[in-house]
């Protein structure tokens, strides 16, 4: 691999592109009336998938880039889980009916921060408001080193068929340096706990780019990880923006590998998952081959969201608590942030909707162009959608960014088809980014592309 290329893009910041337009782009100009409309307009035909937000955890994790709020405490998570059923009824009875939905995703934060009771009692609200029913999903993300037995059988019992463990390093040295302090044994606990709760499919979270990681380590960890043989792995880089993040201005910046260490790990991690067996699933996620991502892969059914790389086809998603987004035809809605703001405003009976976006046909388009390159790695415009088409000037000669990756290799064309090269695919945000027709714009910070 050309040192210089991942050199001058490696080190470039740029969305991950779970979404298009990104978040930055939402304004507040999207309000709660606008938002009520949007879910009044959500096709009865067709499926949803919901997104429940619980924005608590016990101890910082100084690498964390959510929305969290550390507390110790139990009376916060109680009131807020009040108000999550709130606007659960208050969101179902604006639809006008009970939606069928195919998929539950509940994030954080740490979703089992709450008691086995209370989870139940999360879901039985969710059931009562929409359809849910057998062939529904429910995927939860989990901290291994909190999750008891009785969570789990709670998780089995509201029928959890998908969880997601962090894992991101198990050398003690990095989790000192991250605050967070796991071992595999608990993790290897968790995970059977999950399995006989009835977890189809378990997914571990790696990181590289960590304080004092290095290739050893991330090599290390993934064969020690790869050995529980969960279903799936995530494999991310972490994204340093203390600016915006203030609790990770406790890591050492010193202790922070380049673009090229960064990638030398990312691609230590890949092949020794590669060789346990797993295959690569777009840009950061592997799979056994028998898994419904490696499955949806082959078919080229794979989605991205919010939750990165997904068979979750619906096409609306419904985001509830705070920060929580949803995805509807029309646009994007964002609840508040703050979680005072947005429990006052789901109490006094109104959405909790602070900003978001609306699509304009060109968006839909190049959103389409992303997640397709994001996804498959490659975008044929001869078999795009009706009625989707880009002014030539976005995909010929006057499109710079892409025409200098075409002199570089880093792309190329066969008719209709552009395809990302191999051996250059970790650098297909830099690709996805020449179809942003926003990028560059002032006060948006992203991660690293490598």
């Amino acid at each position: 691999m050309n040192a210089e290329i991942i050199r001058r893009y490696g080190e470039s910041r740029l969305p991950r592109y779970t979404s298009y337009p990104t978040a930055p782009r939402f304004s507040a100009s999207i309000g709660a009336g606008t938002y009520r409309d949007w879910l009044m307009a959500v096709p009865q035909a067709e499926p949803v998938s919901l997104y429940l937000h619980v924005p608590f955890c016990r101890s910082m994790c100084w690498y964390c880039g959510c929305h969290t709020t550390i507390t110790q405490k139990d009376a916060p998570i109680l009131d807020y889980l009040t108000v999550l059923k709130q606007e659960i009824g208050l969101v179902a009875k604006t639809i006008g009916r009970r939606q069928e939905v195919s998929d539950i995703h509940f994030g954080g934060g740490t979703p089992t921060i709450i008691t086995p009771e209370e989870f139940l009692d999360l879901t039985a609200t969710l059931t009562a408001a929409f359809g849910i029913g057998a062939t529904t999903e429910l995927a939860v993300e989990i901290d291994p080193r909190t999750l008891t037995v009785e969570m789990a059988e709670a998780l089995g019992t509201a029928g959890i068929t998908r969880a997601s463990l962090g894992v991101q390093s198990f050398d003690p040295k990095v989790q000192k340096a991250i605050n967070r302090i796991q071992s595999a044994e608990q993790t290897a606990t968790a995970l059977s706990n999950l399995r006989k709760a009835g977890a189809r499919s378990v997914n571990f979270d790696l990181i590289y780019g960590l304080p004092h990681q290095t290739v050893e380590s991330a090599i290390d960890t993934a064969r020690i990880a790869a050995a529980m043989r969960p279903d799936r792995f995530a494999v991310f880089g972490y994204a340093h923006v203390p600016a915006f993040k203030k609790h990770q201005r406790l890591i050492d910046t010193a202790a922070l590998g380049d673009a090229h260490e960064r990638h030398a790990q990312a691609e230590a991690i890949a092949a020794t998952l590669c060789e346990a067996g797993y295959r690569r699933i777009g840009l950061d996620h592997f799979a056994l081959p028998e898994d419904q991502l490696s499955i949806a892969a082959d078919h080229r059914a794979l989605h991205r969201n919010f939750q990165g790389y997904t068979t979750d086809n619906a096409s609306t998603l419904i985001g509830f608590g705070s920060s929580a987004i949803g995805r509807l035809a029309e646009g994007y809605a964002q609840n508040d942030v703050a979680i005072g703001r947005y429990a006052n405003l789901i109490s006094s009976g109104e959405l909790a909707t602070s900003k978001g976006y609306r699509l304009t046909q060109e968006d839909r388009v190049r959103a389409f162009i992303i997640e397709r390159l994001m996804c498959d790695f490659q975008i044929d415009f001869a078999a795009m959608p009706d009625g989707f088409a880009l002014p030539d000037e976005s995909i010929g000669a006057d499109n710079l960014p892409l025409q200098g990756l075409l002199a570089e290799g880093i792309v190329n064309w066969r008719g209709d088809m552009l395809t990302v090269d191999t051996e250059h695919r970790f650098l297909v945000r830099t690709v996805a980014s020449c179809f942003d027709a926003y990028l560059g714009e002032a006060g948006r910070t992203h991660a690293t592309a490598a």
